[in-house]
C-alpha cells in the first residue's frame, strides 16, 4: 500500500512526527522514515515549516540569492516534461512525468538536507528510489558513473543568462551510490507537488550528500564510464569535490563543517553537531571502504 499525494496529512500536523505516526498508526510499508534521520541523535522532533523549506533555497538557475528563487521561478512551466535515459545502455529510453508517476508511486521520505554553508533542514520528501527508475534499462559493461543533467532555459531561467555556472547544470554519482534505496528521485514534499523553487517537475536527493549533490529540474540520466565533472567542481574544484559526503571533519577552504545551523529554529539557537555522512553512517559507510576521505572530498 502507498499513501498518495493528495491523501498526506497537511503540514501542521505534520510539526511533531511522533504525534503525527501515532495517530495515523503509520506502518513501515507506508511511511519511510529514513534510518539515519531516524537514529540522529541531534535529529529535530519537528519537520522544518513548510514557509522556510520554500523560500529560503539554493537555485542558481533563478538567482543567487536565498530568496531569488521563489521570486523568479513564480511562472516557470514545467508540464509537459521528460527524462531521457541513455549512455552506457542497450537502449535508450524516454519517460515523460506522466510515465513516471504511474510506474513509481510516490512514498514518503523524511530526509534532512545538508548545505555546505552550513545550514540544514529536514524535510519530508514525496518520491521513489532512483534505482527503480535506473532498473528500466540495462547499463553496458562499461557503465561505471551517473550522470545527471538539468534543464537548460535561460527564458525561463534568468540565471542561465550569466556565466555563474557552466549550464546547464551536471551532477553525478558512482552507479553503487545511484543504485542505493536511500537515494531517491523528488516529486513532491510536504504531501504537495514539487515547487518550481525547490526543482519542479523532479530533482535527485542523496541524503548523506551536501545539497548541491541533489540536482534539480532533471531532464537527462546517462549512464557513462568516467566520473562526470559536475558543475560546481568546474567552477571550483579546491572547493567541491565529486563524493562530496557530509563529513564534519573535512572542513570547506573557508569554514568550518562541525556543526550546523537548522533553518526555522530561531537565530538565538545553538548550532548542532553535524554528523557522518549526515547521519546516515551506519546505511552507507560501507560504500566508501578503505577510502581516504580527506582526499576523496
Amino acid at each position: 500500500m502507498k499513501i498518495l499525494s493528495s491523501e498526506i496529512t497537511p503540514e501542521k500536523i505534520y510539526k511533531n512526527r511522533r504525534k503525527f505516526i501515532k495517530q495515523l498508526g503509520l506502518t513501515s510499508s507506508v511511511f519511510y522514515l529514513a534510518p539515519g534521520l531516524l537514529n540522529s541523535t541531534h535529529a529535530s522532533n519537528n519537520l522544518t515549516d513548510y514557509n522556510y523549506v520554500t523560500s529560503y533555497n539554493n537555485y542558481y538557475e533563478f538567482g543567487t540569492g536565498k530568496s531569488d528563487p521563489a521570486q523568479y521561478s513564480k511562472d516557470f512551466i514545467s508540464n509537459p516534461w521528460s527524462i531521457t535515459i541513455d549512455g552506457e545502455v542497450e537502449k535508450k529510453i524516454i519517460l515523460s512525468m506522466d510515465d513516471i508517476k504511474k510506474l513509481f508511486p510516490s512514498e514518503e521520505r523524511i530526509y534532512r538536507l545538508r548545505c555546505v554553508e552550513g545550514w540544514s533542514m529536514v524535510i519530508p520528501w514525496m518520491g521513489f528510489s532512483l534505482n527503480k527508475l535506473l532498473k528500466k534499462v540495462n547499463p553496458t559493461s562499461k557503465a561505471k558513473y551517473v550522470k545527471f543533467e538539468s534543464v537548460l532555459d535561460p527564458e525561463q531561467m534568468r540565471g542561465q543568462r550569466y556565466p555563474i555556472l557552466d549550464w546547464p547544470y551536471k551532477e553525478g554519482l558512482r552507479i553503487d551510490e545511484a543504485m542505493h534505496p536511500l537515494t531517491i528521485m523528488v516529486t513532491g514534499l510536504y504531501g504537495k507537488e514539487l515547487p518550481n523553487q525547490n526543482g519542479s517537475p523532479i530533482r535527485l536527493m542523496v541524503p548523506w550528500k551536501y545539497g548541491f549533490k541533489s540536482a534539480k529540474a532533471i531532464v537527462k540520466i546517462s549512464f557513462v564510464e568516467k566520473m562526470p565533472t559536475s558543475s560546481w567542481m568546474k567552477a571550483s574544484p579546491r572547493e567541491y569535490g565529486f563524493y562530496s559526503n557530509v563529513n564534519p571533519n573535512v572542513d570547506h577552504p573557508r569554514w568550518s563543517q562541525a556543526t550546523e545551523r537548522v533553518i526555522g529554529e530561531g537565530i538565538m539557537s545553538p548550532r548542532i553537531p553535524t554528523l557522518m555522512f549526515n547521519g546516515y553512517e551506519e546505511e552507507v559507510a560501507h560504500l566508501y571502504k578503505d577510502m581516504d576521505l580527506k582526499k576523496y572530498y
